[in-house]
């Protein structure tokens, strides 16, 4: 059954039904073929033993008459007076007058015992049997008149007295007065006659069409007596036949006789052999008809199904669910499919628009997040910048603290030069002062900067929530189309193509919804990471910028106490001593705030890093929700 693998639907619901028809009819022609053969058997050989039976009867009737006749005539009183007297003229017009009137008979001729003919129907007659006495005495027929019975044997061959096929009807004359044998009459019937008795039958029989139907007459011998067919037909065993014996019921001159009725076999069957052509011309004509309906009645089946895989093919060739699928107004299996073919198609473009929008959202939200990311890694590297110049401002404040601590014993010796010096440690504190005002404005802007990443954050995992959503959506219509698809068999593999592209795609965006995700909340960690250092360097900033501030009053009350007192000088080294050691915890200070920088640094390259393979697995998402126009 490979071959059928490579028929259409349409084809094979074609020869389905074809060979069915042809199933139904091949056993009713067969059967119609033997019971048509058999009883035109049977009709045929009743006929022609009807015929056999009838000729039979005809020839009986016939020949029982004839012996009748010919007996009653042996009792004619001119022919016994002519035989007891020789009295032969008035015999001859006697048998003269009764050839006449039975001319079925060719000639009548009366013998005494020792087989001379004295009395003929015509002289001629008389005279050819003239001179033959012993001739006549060793004839069967004669012999057997002699012993009162008739003999037939002589009607196999031609009479040389007669030339031509007589039956001789031999019956012995009895003296009316002894009751005994005084000669034979001798009625010679012409066998030929057969002919126009049975030429009835014949003519009918050609006038149906059976040219070749004959009749025969066999003796119980077997040998032939006649018979109706031309020399050199076919012999009886070929021949459709029929036969009636003569019985001896009634006595006659044909008792045990033979009637044969016979014909050609192919004359006889060919009404069958008209019938079975005609037969075989309906089966072939109800064949075409019925594989001509079968076709239309598949092409009504197959045309939506074909309609939905046009359909189906040119959404996989090129993507275009914009396709509106017509829905037949059929109410069987073929109408439902299309129903629920339009239904799902509805529904997958409604998902990959949603599935588009959602695309188009995250790769904004992406590129927005991208942005701002790039604007605080600006923002970042100008904070970087002013803390590195901050430390490095520490750093000289360390050195000078250092150099005022050790020359503080000198300060006795040089009060206007400390208080130069002071003057010019006030204007540095000051300075000092005011970078940690900017440090801390810079470090609250980076934490809001980092607030407002966390806030797009949580802004993009809701979309990508959303996008999962919809990635289940359409696994779970996909799902449903390759249902539909097995319920639908053949007919449904390449919507069932078209479900699983779509459940293949549907399941990359759900694993890369679930990467997104991952990658947001390692995002999410790092954010929160560094707002706790953003926090911790602001209140580290806060706790520098009190002690920058108390050392700028340190300055002050030492710059009024060298006003005031040179003597206070002890107290002026103390107060650098304080000062140093000031110095020293803001420059820890401020080497802990760029150390915080420096991972906070790191941390929005992760950032970015994230941002990036997130934008790649938008656009990838992108990719896969424009395979489809909708």
């Amino acid at each position: 059954m490979r071959f059928l693998d490579g028929l259409k639907l349409r084809a094979r619901l074609t020869l389905a039904v074809s060979l069915l028809i042809l199933c139904a009819l091949l056993p009713l022609n067969l059967f119609m073929k033997y019971s048509t053969t058999e009883n035109l058997e049977q009709q045929i050989h009743a006929t022609l033993e009807v015929e056999a039976e009838a000729l039979r009867d005809l020839m009986e009737a016939a020949l029982a008459e004839r012996e009748a006749n010919v007996r009653s005539w042996s009792e004619d009183s001119i022919l016994r007076g002519a035989l007891l007297f020789d009295t032969f003229e008035k015999s001859d017009m006697v048998l003269a007058s009764l050839q006449r009137l039975h001319p079925s008979f060719i000639g009548l001729v009366l013998f005494t015992e020792d087989g001379r003919a004295v009395s003929a129907s015509e002289p001629l007659l008389r005279d050819a049997f003239a001179g033959r006495q012993q001739d006549v005495l060793a004839t069967p027929w004669f012999r057997a008149a002699l012993e009162g019975r008739l003999d037939t044997s002589a009607l196999s061959q031609e009479d040389p007295v007669f030339k031509r096929r007589v039956l001789p009807f031999a019956v012995p004359v009895v003296s009316p007065i002894s009751g005994s044998r005084i000669g034979v009459l001798l009625a010679a019937y012409d066998w030929g006659q057969v002919g126009s008795v049975v030429s009835a039958a014949l003519q009918r029989f050609h006038a149906r069409g059976l040219r070749s139907f004959g009749l025969e007459v066999l003796t119980a011998g077997g040998a032939s007596l006649y018979d109706s067919r031309p020399a050199g037909s076919r012999s009886a065993g070929q021949l459709v036949q029929a036969s009636a014996i003569n019985s001896d019921a009634v006595r006659d001159v044909g008792d045990g006789w033979r009637f044969v009725a016979t014909v050609e076999p192919e004359e006889a069957y060919a009404p069958l052999e008209r019938a079975e052509t005609v037969v075989l011309i309906l089966t072939v004509v109800s064949i075409l008809l019925s594989g001509l309906g079968a076709w239309l009645l598949a092409h009504g089946m197959t045309r939506p199904i074909s309609t939905l895989s046009e359909v189906v093919g040119r959404i996989v060739r090129e993507g275009d669910l914009t396709q509106k699928v017509q829905v037949s107004t059929r109410r069987d299996e073929v109408g439902e499919l299309a129903s629920a073919f339009s239904r799902m198609m509805s529904h997958l473009r409604e998902s990959t628009a949603s599935l588009q929008q959602g695309t188009r959202v995250l790769g904004q939200t992406v590129a927005d997040l991208t942005s701002a990311a790039a604007q605080q890694e600006r923002n970042l590297t100008q904070q970087a910048a002013a803390l590195q110049e901050t430390q490095v401002t520490a750093q000289e404040i360390k050195q000078t603290s250092m150099m005022a601590a050790d020359r503080s014993q000198a300060v006795l010796g040089a009060t206007e030069r400390a208080r130069a010096v002071s003057a010019a440690g006030e204007a540095t504190v000051g300075a000092s002062l005011q970078g940690f005002e900017q440090l801390r404005e810079q470090v609250g802007r980076v934490a809001g900067s980092i607030a407002s990443l966390a806030e797009r954050t949580q802004q993009i995992d809701g979309i990508t929530q959303t996008v999962k959503d919809l990635a289940d959506q359409s696994n779970m219509l996909a799902l449903n189309a390759a249902i539909e698809s097995v319920r639908s068999g053949d007919h449904g593999k390449g919507f069932g193509v078209v479900a699983r592209e779509i459940r293949s795609l549907a399941d990359q965006s759900i694993s890369s919804t679930g990467r997104v995700r991952e990658i947001l909340e390692d995002i999410r960690r790092g954010i929160q990471a560094t707002v706790a250092l953003s926090e911790e360097g602001q209140r580290r900033t806060e706790a520098g910028l009190s002690q920058v501030r108390a050392s700028g009053d340190s300055l002050r009350e030492l710059t009024g106490i060298i006003q005031d007192n040179a003597n206070a000088a002890q107290q002026i080294a103390a107060a650098v001593t304080q000062q140093n050691a000031g110095v020293a915890q803001i420059f820890t200070a401020v080497t802990d705030l760029s150390r915080m920088m420096d991972e906070t640094m790191q941390g929005l390259k992760g950032t970015q890093r994230t941002t990036e393979a997130l934008r790649e697995v938008a656009q990838r998402m992108e990719v896969v929700a424009s395979a489809y126009r909708v």
